[in-house]
């Protein structure tokens, strides 16, 4: 609720004049009541000098009234004078608090400008929406669309910065054929880190557009899986971790979510957090992404035969070889058996990096190198 505010405010020395005159004192008395300086008192009433919390306590033992009362006085007179032209504050309060306006503006996805209005427009431009209080929408296909839910600022913000980078892609027709038949692509190129370079080209040629955006600090995304129009399934990965597991593991996951239409009907996003955490309560789509990019990375026949024939004396040269026959690189071994072990510091150091392999032949912003 507002505070009241009153339609004048006056200076405390009126109301200090008010009593002395009702005690018939002049200032001089006040003044060697409080054995203050008559000058003070003068300034005071004058509306030349502020009223300090030593004063406070002084004018409410003289006059029986608290010093909060005096303080109170004080204060609201000086509010009173404090001239706002606009409601800039207020408004630039409701901006940071939507969205992340320091971060988007640092990478450039808006531009900055002092003037708030101008501002916002730029803001609404982003998220396509009329006016900084609308819901935010990710798709506008031509069913009943429902605004982006479960989801923070910060993951809002790297969504729409993907869709917008989506949006340019020209790819041929999406076709769920033409996919299952890029996942045989792909698969031959688990062997060698190298390759990764080749995954978006394949999964264009499928009609996926896929695009990679640097994370937002505290945001979690792993990936997301969202159509544009009804028609056009996006792929948005931010290789929060930069292992050849896990990138396989994110894409396979997301896939799934493509090959299954996961939030086509409803016009919703889906938002990966975490990606692989098998808990209890995940929904059924999230678990059959999870099986997919396990599956795919190292089958679960294999590994169960592997673990079954080996445990518990899993060496590095036995792993190595493992991976050598089913024709992996050793780090999605590596990767899947830390999950089965529970032991995320196994062999580790099979885990590559493929984030620079990947980025000269993908859509991608970030990592030191915006895009405009």
């Amino acid at each position: 609720m507002n505070a009241r505010v009153p339609a004048e405010v006056f200076p405390p020395g009126d109301f200090l004049r008010e009593e002395l005159e009702a005690r018939e004192w002049s200032q001089q008395e006040l003044a060697d009541i409080l054995d203050r300086p008559p000058r003070l008192i003068s300034e005071i009433i004058a509306g030349k000098r502020a009223i300090t919390p030593e004063t406070a306590k002084g004018l409410g033992d003289a006059f029986s009234t608290s010093p909060d009362y005096w303080m109170n006085l004080e204060s609201q007179y000086q509010l009173s004078k404090v001239k706002i032209p606009n409601d800039n504050v207020a408004r630039k309060a409701r901006l940071y608090d939507k969205f992340p306006v320091r971060e988007m503006l640092r990478r450039g996805w808006v531009r900055a400008s002092e003037n708030i209005d101008v501002l916002e427009q730029r803001f609404c431009a982003f998220f396509s929406i009329p006016d900084i209080s609308a819901e935010l929408e990710l798709s506008h296909s031509a069913k009943k669309t429902h605004a982006t839910l479960n989801a923070t600022p910060l993951q809002l913000a790297w969504l729409f910065r993907v869709k917008a980078m989506a949006s340019q892609q020209v790819v041929p027709a999406y076709s769920r054929a033409k996919l299952l038949a890029a996942l045989d692509k792909l698969k031959t190129l688990l062997l060698s880190p190298e390759e990764v370079r080749h995954v978006p080209r394949i999964l264009a040629e499928a009609g996926v557009r896929l695009v990679l955006v640097e994370p937002m600090a505290g945001s979690k995304m792993d990936g997301a899986c969202f159509w544009l129009e009804d028609d056009k399934p996006v792929i948005g990965m931010s290789l929060r971790f930069d292992r050849i597991d896990n990138f396989w593991f994110v894409l396979r996951h997301e896939i799934e979510h493509v090959l299954r239409e996961d939030g086509k009907a409803n016009s919703q996003a889906v938002i990966d957090t975490d990606v692989g955490d098998d808990k209890a309560e995940l929904p059924e789509c999230e678990r059959l992404a999870n099986a997919a990019g396990a599956e795919f990375c190292v089958s679960s026949a294999e590994l169960e035969n592997f673990v079954a024939r080996v445990q518990p004396y899993f060496s590095e040269e036995k792993v190595l070889r493992f991976a050598q026959r089913i024709n992996v690189h050793p780090g999605l071994v590596v990767g899947q058996l830390q999950r089965k072990l529970g032991r995320h510091d196994f062999l580790r150091k099979h885990q590559v990096k493929v984030r620079a392999l990947v980025l000269p032949s993908a859509d991608a912003d970030g990592w030191g190198s915006f895009s405009e």
